[in-house]
């Protein structure tokens, strides 16, 4: 895991690429590399940050040269004792054993037709000595991020997209479109970028710069040809996968390294699956779990997860280290934005970069995590919630209107505590009676259509429409008749990469920790697709398979408690640490300022929350940090329109 960035055919190359890649320390502290050479008329110039996991010595360094190759990369193969195998039968010698050598043959051997073999996470560039072609890629599932410019013929690309603006500032314009769609769902979606000019490369597809300027894009790999294939697996096969032994096989796979390895373990299905595994073939793997002070954790009615994290270490013999949490919000919140690159309004990136902070303050660079498993099996609320509306779009009227009625004018909190149920039954009745595509949409961002338009300057109503256009042109790209799964495959495709894999990656980096994701492989992706709907949500149950695969390890109390929340005690950080900044912000902050937003929108959303009736605590939570991030902006980039 490290940083990568370079520059092609740029002016100053050389110079800006080593400030991008000073820009990246904290990714790599273990080591620094450089690389130039010529690439027609122009240069190519490529620079690393090394976090040594795999081959530790020098002969895992890089930018690594070989055979008229050059290779910045970013990330793990998990398959590259198999390829490397593979590429020994063919007569190839290596001189390590870093699987970054793995991917420079492979690249020589087979160029471009090498990426769909890889099973991994990665980014990285790739200059050809004898063409003078680069070529950028990225992994299928968007675990590695990839930022890029061009610009008259040339490019220049970062591991992170702070890096870039730090560096290009002054030439970048804010993509107001983009903070709108940060808006909508609390995170700007991969298909997008807070700078206009910036542009980040799509999971499965690659990009080649030639030295005449010209350029060229391929896929190499396809979220939604798996999905429909697999829904077609499904009905020959009826549904029968063997998802244990495929998730335990990625498990080991992601245990390959030369460091020592730990896991989260919240004490939910998906950590504890994990972490039971790990251990089964690493015994005493440590594990890092978090709680919260008790008065917050009280405030926000959260279930108690430390008691099932420490039943999971005790019966698989894990060594836990429980880390009680009472960050100094005020000081965090402006750290996190920074780190974060693009705003962002989950607060789970916090508890990431605690628990990643103090697992690199013990020595370990490696964590596994089980990101992933909700959007694929159908973990969330939402999903069970948006089956449950069709259900309820059948029943009487006369019956749903009272109940509506009821529901709307009970509180969502006291002074001294949150009512979960009321919470989610204000949230259900928000988006019950819609149709398919927008009921989901609204099961899980902020605002509906006309909120929006109310928050932002009337001026951007367009922009507000291309933001849900693009929601509803994603959703339905997919011909799958299983409606579950086409729930799945837009999580999959949309919050997965454009917020759960973004928060993970920047904020256990910035702890200068590899974090590491079984289930979001290729080979497991293919097998929960080929899982019917029917057997991820059965009755009230969501993740119904995947807790099925589970028993085979898991006793019965971990897998079938109730699901935990990797989150944090917003109400009570809200209502009490960061109630003077929300005054501030809502009043006189810079986006309100600056007109991009509506000053009477937001203070009928402190209003609404104060006196209890909504939840607003996530919206205000991201006006939070997208007035940070704006502050960090605008002075240095131009403002946008």
């Amino acid at each position: 895991m490290c940083g990568i960035a370079g520059a092609y055919h740029w002016p100053d190359g050389g110079p800006l690429t080593d400030r991008l890649t000073k820009c990246l320390a904290h990714r790599g502290p273990d080591g620094a590399g450089r690389y130039d050479h010529r690439a027609g008329e122009g240069e190519v110039h490529f620079g690393h940050r090394r976090l040594s996991i795999v081959d530790l010595s020098e002969t895992g360094a890089q930018p690594m040269v070989a055979e008229g190759l050059a290779l910045t990369y970013n990330g793990e193969l998990y398959n590259a004792p198999e390829l490397r195998a593979e590429l020994e039968g063919k007569g190839v010698r290596f001189r390590g054993t870093s699987d970054t050598e793995v991917l420079l043959r492979a690249w020589r051997e087979w160029g471009v037709d090498c990426l769909p073999r890889l099973r991994g996470m990665f980014a990285f560039g790739v200059f050809d000595e004898r063409t003078g072609e680069l070529v950028l890629v990225r992994d299928q599932l968007g675990i590695k991020p990839l930022f890029f410019v061009q610009r008259n013929g040339g490019v220049a690309f970062s591991s992170e997209l702070k890096a870039l603006a730090t560096e290009l500032g002054g030439t970048l314009e804010v993509d107001k479109a983009a903070l709108i769609a940060s808006l909508l769902y609390y995170w700007v979606p991969d298909s997008r970028c807070a700078y206009r000019e910036v542009e980040k490369l799509q999971p499965g597809t690659w990009v080649r710069f030639r030295t005449d300027g010209t350029s060229e894009r391929g896929a190499y790999w396809s979220l939604r040809q798996v999905a429909e294939e697999g829904e077609a697996y499904s009905r020959e096969h009826r549904g029968e996968v063997d998802l244990h032994e495929v998730i335990a096989d990625s498990t080991s796979k992601h245990l390959l390294s030369d460091v020592p390895v730990a896991t989260f373990l919240s004490g939910g299905l998906d950590s504890s699956y994990l972490t039971a595994l790990a251990a089964r073939q690493q015994p005493g793997i440590s594990a890092y779990t978090i709680g919260f002070r008790a008065e917050d954790a009280k405030f926000e009615a959260m279930p108690d997860d430390l008691k099932y994290a420490r039943i999971v270490a005790e019966k698989f013999g894990v060594d836990l280290h429980e880390i009680e949490i009472a960050p100094q919000v005020l000081d965090l919140l402006p750290r996190m934005t920074y780190h974060l690159d693009e705003p962002i309004g989950d607060p789970a990136a916090i508890n990431s970069f605690l628990i990643c902070t103090a697992a690199r303050e013990a020595g370990v660079k490696v964590m596994l995590s089980g990101m992933g498993a909700d959007e694929m099996f159908a973990g969330y609320r939402k999903h069970y919630a948006n089956q449950l509306a069709l259900r309820y779009q059948r029943v009487p009227g006369l019956v749903r209107k009272p109940i509506e009625t009821v529901v709307d004018r009970l509180p969502v909190a006291s002074a001294s505590r949150g009512y979960r149920t009321v919470r989610f039954a204000k949230r259900f009745l928000s988006f019950a009676e819609l149709p398919e595509e927008t009921a989901f949409r609204r099961s899980y961002t902020m605002y509906d259509r006309g909120e929006l338009l109310g928050l932002v300057n009337p001026d951007l109503a367009a922009d507000v429409d291309d933001v849900l256009t693009e929601h509803a042109d994603t959703y339905h790209d997919q011909h799958l008749s299983d409606y579950v799964n086409r729930m799945c495959l837009a999580d999959t495709r949309m919050f997965l990469p454009g917020l759960n894999l973004t928060y993970t990656d920047r904020s256990t980096m910035a702890a200068s920790t590899e974090v590491r994701t079984p289930f979001v492989d290729v080979e497991v992706v293919k097998a929960a697709f080929r899982v019917p709907g029917n057997r991820k949500i059965v009755g009230r149950q969501g993740k119904a398979a995947l807790k099925e695969a589970a028993l085979a390890i898991l006793p019965k109390e971990i897998v079938y408690r109730p699901k935990g929340l990797f989150s944090a005690p917003l109400r009570a950080w809200m209502s009490r640490d960061l109630a003077p900044l929300v005054r501030e912000v809502v009043n006189e902050g810079v986006l309100v300022e600056s007109g991009f937003l509506q000053r009477e929108a937001l203070q009928k959303l402190v209003a609404e929350d104060a006196a209890g009736q909504q939840d607003r605590a996530k919206h205000l939570w991201h006006v939070l940090t997208l007035e940070y991030w704006y502050r960090a902006a605008s002075s240095t980039v131009i403002s946008g329109s």
